[in-house]
This record gives structure tokens, C-alpha cells and sequence, in this order.
């Protein structure tokens, strides 16, 4: 083997082929919401807390792994201007047309990942993730954290929502059982046992406090973090310091 060459940046990471089968294909996208199980009320909470943090006529906010963009419209109806990013084809067109459908000019689509997105104009105000950063094994879980933070202006915000375990190794044979005798009996309703088996293969959720400090070492402040009764969703408010 040749030397290798000194500072060279790791090879980029093949987002697209983390993202999972089901998110390429157009069918699996198009029953998402319903199996994702949302109500309007999660919207309604999540931009009633980001109107706390600051969002306004003026604000920005990037939404990474926007799927079908629920959110990235509800935010659109209060900010300047949003720009909603998945790293699907399908989860992109499917973007595109709600945004269409819903006439809203200030909705920019952008089809990259959290390592290729290339930002165009001021820093951002917030950026937003839910559920999309378990893809990406934890190397470069925090090369994206980092790359979050980057994109902030100083004192924006990084609401982030994931699949993370908020429980010790020693318990985590009776937390998982738990979890997965959650599962839906059905793909239509939800996600079954087999689903939620093969995130735990396949995917990359962490502990909590393995993700913590890699949130406090990609240079943002943790104002807020929280976790659901099962151990196994965790959610934070962090910021890019002044």
C-alpha cells in the first residue's frame, strides 16, 4: 500500500445506499405518513416549540430528511424560507408534488444527504432533523452534527428528533423486548416486528450518551434533551453558541 496523503478528508459516505430499500421505493413512500403514524397535532407542537425558540417571518430553517414534508410546509407557513433535503428519489418527488400542490413558493427541495448537501446563501436559523440521522453509523453521525452546526448562525438552532437509547447496555435485553412488543400487527398500520428487527441490524440509533457528547463535541450547546417512557426516542434542542 502507497502512503497515504496527510489531512486527506475520509471518502464520501454512499448516503443513498444507508437509507434503506423501503425509502427508494415510490410505492413505500407513498403509504408513508399513514404508517409513520403522525397526527396533526405533532406539526402543531413542533412549530408551536420552534415559534418559542425564535422562528419568524425572517427566519430560516433547513429540514434534512424531509421525506414527505409535513413539517418543512407547517414551517414554511411562519419563516422566510425553508429548504426541505432527503436523500430519496421518491421521497423527493413526493416532496415536490405536496409542495406544489400546496402553492408554497418559499419551499426550496433539495435531494442530497447530510454529507452532500451544499448550502446556498446566509446561515441558517434552525435546522431540523426527525428520524433521519439513526442512518448514518456514528463516525459520521458526528461528521453531520458538525456539519449542522456549520451551517448555523451563531445562536441558531438544531432541533433534532431520532431513534436513540436512553437506557444502560445492562438493561437493554428488557428494553428492546419491550419495544418490539410494540410492533404493528401489520405493514399497513405501522411497523412490524421484523421491521423494527432489522433497524436494530441494519441501522445505526446509538445511546443517548453516546450521541450527547457527540452533539457537545460537534461544538453546539444542549439546551434541552428528552426521552420517551419506552427509552428507545430521544429529542433535543441544541444551539450553535454565541
Amino acid at each position: 500500500m502507497g502512503q497515504s496523503e496527510p489531512h486527506r478528508r475520509p471518502a464520501p459516505l454512499d448516503e443513498v445506499a444507508l437509507a434503506g430499500a423501503e425509502h427508494l421505493d415510490p410505492a413505500y413512500v407513498a403509504g408513508y405518513d399513514r404508517k409513520a403514524g403522525l397526527d396533526p397535532a405533532y406539526e402543531t407542537s413542533e412549530i408551536a416549540l420552534l415559534l418559542e425558540l425564535g422562528l419568524g417571518p425572517e427566519s430560516s430553517l433547513l429540514d434534512f430528511g424531509a421525506g414527505t414534508g409535513r413539517l418543512a410546509l407547517a414551517a414554511a407557513l411562519h419563516c422566510r424560507r425553508v429548504v426541505a433535503v432527503d436523500v430519496s428519489p421518491a421521497m423527493v418527488a413526493a416532496l415536490e408534488r405536496n409542495v406544489s400542490d400546496r402553492g408554497a413558493t418559499n419551499v426550496e427541495c433539495v435531494r442530497a444527504g447530510f454529507l452532500s448537501y451544499a448550502h446556498s446563501g446566509e446561515p441558517l436559523d434552525f435546522v431540523y432533523s426527525r428520524n433521519a440521522l439513526h442512518h448514518l453509523p456514528d463516525f459520521w453521525k458526528a461528521m453531520a452534527l458538525r456539519r449542522m452546526r456549520e451551517l448555523l448562525r451563531l445562536g441558531g438552532v438544531l432541533r433534532l428528533r431520532d431513534i436513540a437509547f436512553a437506557f444502560d447496555l445492562d438493561d437493554s435485553d428488557d428494553y428492546l423486548a419491550a419495544w418490539l412488543a410494540t410492533a404493528s400487527a401489520t405493514v399497513e398500520e405501522g411497523w412490524t416486528r421484523p421491521e423494527l428487527e432489522t433497524h436494530l441490524r441494519e441501522e445505526h440509533s446509538t445511546f443517548t450518551w453516546l450521541l450527547e457528547p457527540m452533539l457537545e463535541r460537534a461544538g453546539f450547546a444542549i439546551e434541552h434533551a428528552g426521552y420517551d417512557s419506552r427509552g428507545v426516542f430521544a429529542e433535543y434542542v441544541c444551539r450553535n453558541p454565541v
